[in-house]
C-alpha cells in the first residue's frame, strides 16, 4: 500500500502533509484517513482561524518544531489542507499508520 497522505522533499529536510480537516470536535486527534488525506478532528471552531491555529499548533507539538517550522500552504479556508513541515524531529508514520 503506498502512502498518499505524506511525502518528503529536498533531502527529507521538508515534509509535505495532505490534511483533512474537521473542526468543532470534542478534542483535537488523528481520526484516519479520508479520500487519500490524513483526517484530523479539531477542538476549535473555524471561525478566525481557531481551526487552523489548533491544528498547526498539534503539529507543532506531535513533529516536536518550532511554530516558524510548521506552514500552512494551502486550504486557508478549507477542510482540505496542505501543511509544510521544516526539520521534523518525529516520523509521519509515528502519527498514524494503518491498522
Amino acid at each position: 500500500m503506498s502512502v498518499t497522505w505524506y511525502r518528503f522533499k529536498e533531502d527529507e529536510r521538508l515534509l509535505t502533509l495532505d490534511l483533512y480537516i474537521q473542526p468543532n470536535a470534542n478534542r483535537t486527534e488523528v481520526a484516519g484517513l479520508h479520500d487519500g488525506a490524513l483526517k484530523i478532528k479539531v477542538a476549535a471552531p473555524p471561525a478566525d482561524h481557531k481551526a487552523n491555529d489548533k491544528l498547526l499548533d498539534f503539529l507543532r507539538k506531535s513533529f516536536k518544531v518550532s511554530k516558524n517550522q510548521v506552514q500552512l500552504k494551502h486550504g486557508e479556508h478549507a477542510r482540505h489542507k496542505v501543511v509544510e513541515i521544516a526539520d521534523p524531529q518525529i516520523l509521519p508514520d509515528t502519527l498514524w499508520t494503518p491498522q
